[in-house]
């Protein structure tokens, strides 16, 4: 009984330490970043999507390469530079500043071709080639760019920006998000589709938005759709997002603690596969 009680005890052991750690590099831009910079969400947040990830898969190894404002076509452009390591899995959440930013999407072609990094399309061809050169055997995921309200700079009014309801420059965010679904579906990519996320609809990024009614002067709590008409001015009006609002975002775009499990959750199905 003793020698299969030692026998046992040895092949758990043995179990145990066969379980390798996984490097994994997250590639984004401010969702990403955040992670580890909570200062910069006036601490409205305790935890981003990575640490929400490795805390429930602690063999999970992460490091966090996001870019404040970065678009795809920065990415890209200045990938050689940003020190990429060997990973046993890449994500890539990207997409939301190139529809900001009026970034031509492009067509599959200018993927399938590799044309260059002028369109969002072109620039996910650099991106990927490169991580297959560092490591051919790495996963890669795709995500998909969030929904977004209206954004709201909590450190500066003046960076605003309206919500993904409508269309910018002829192009509408779904559209970035479909581009990246195309590109996983050719490449056998593993993907993650956030826009489409019932938890993540545009509806509910805020609680509400709180302005001044034009007709009184007065604040006034107004939910989406409400708000999509009513004038802010950053010069005279309060910061429209109290603590309060927040709902799947703390200031329209960015993701609250609520949003960033909800990413999290998604992310760790995919992972586990």
């Amino acid at each position: 009984m003793k020698t299969f009680v030692k026998i046992f005890l040895l092949f758990i052991i043995f179990i145990s330490c066969s379980k390798k750690e996984k490097d994994w590099v997250a590639i984004g831009d401010s969702i990403t970043y955040l992670n580890d910079h909570q200062d910069e969400t006036g601490n409205r947040i305790k935890k981003g999507y990575l640490t929400r990830v490795t805390d429930k898969l602690p063999l999970v190894e992460a490091v966090n390469k996001g870019y404040n404002g970065w678009t795809a076509i920065q990415i890209a452009d200045k990938i050689s530079q940003l020190n990429l390591s060997k990973a046993d899995v890449y994500s890539v959440f990207l997409g939301t500043n190139d529809w900001w930013h009026a970034n031509p999407i492009g067509t599959f072609d200018d993927y399938k071709h590799g044309t260059g990094n002028q369109t969002f399309f072109g620039a996910y061809r650099t991106i990927t080639e490169t991580l297959k050169e560092i490591n051919p055997d790495a996963k890669i995921i795709l995500i998909t760019p969030m929904q977004r309200g209206d954004f709201v700079y909590i450190a500066d009014m003046n960076n605003n920006a309206y919500g993904s309801y409508k269309a910018k420059a002829g192009q509408t965010l779904e559209q970035f998000a479909d581009a990246v679904m195309t590109i996983s579906k050719n490449e056998n990519f593993e993907v993650l589709d956030l826009f489409h996320a019932p938890e993540l609809a545009v509806e509910n990024m805020v609680k509400f938005k709180r302005l001044k009614d034009p007709e009184t002067g007065l604040y006034k709590n107004y939910p989406y759709p409400q708000y999509i008409d009513i004038p802010f001015n950053p010069a005279t009006d309060e910061y429209p997002y109290p603590v309060e609002a927040i709902d799947a975002t703390y200031d329209g775009l960015h993701p609250s603690d609520k949003g960033y499990e909800v990413i999290a959750q998604l992310l760790i199905q995919v992972l586990d596969k």
